[in-house]
């Protein structure tokens, strides 16, 4: 829980229905608010609207790669304390260092664990401030 307890609000940016649904299914359990767009296109808008505490970013979108994405979301002081846990299917060494040098918090490889998805959710929400 946020402070205040009010619940964390995720945005999910994922084009794969199944791994959606997984996703979907977690934070519901974990008691978070989360929404999800499956179009690259749609998810900056939609971070500008909702200003939300997380974003669980996959790096492969229609339009707009996860990257753009989170290079726009660091470009935007006003969007600063977001924070972004980029997925990929192309978990390689490279694809990490490209996602962090982008300003990503997190970088998990997919398919992912759902225990370990948690923890680094978690890490994520209870680090800030």
């Amino acid at each position: 829980m946020a402070e205040g307890g009010k619940a964390h609000r995720i945005l999910v940016v994922e084009d794969e229905d199944n791994i959606a649904i997984a996703l979907n299914y977690l934070m519901t359990r974990e008691g978070y608010q989360h929404d999800r767009i499956a179009n690259g296109a749609e998810a900056l808008p939609r971070i500008r609207d909702t200003h939300p505490d997380l974003v669980l970013l996959d790096v492969m979108l229609p339009e707009v790669s996860g990257y753009e994405i989170c290079q726009g979301v660091r470009l935007d002081p006003s969007l600063a304390d977001v924070k972004i846990l980029m997925m990929t299917a192309r978990g390689s060494t490279i694809e990490r260092q490209k996602g962090m040098a982008l300003g990503a918090d997190g970088f998990i490889s997919k398919p992912f664990e759902l225990k370990e998805l948690r923890a680094e959710v978690r890490r994520l929400l209870v680090g800030e401030g």
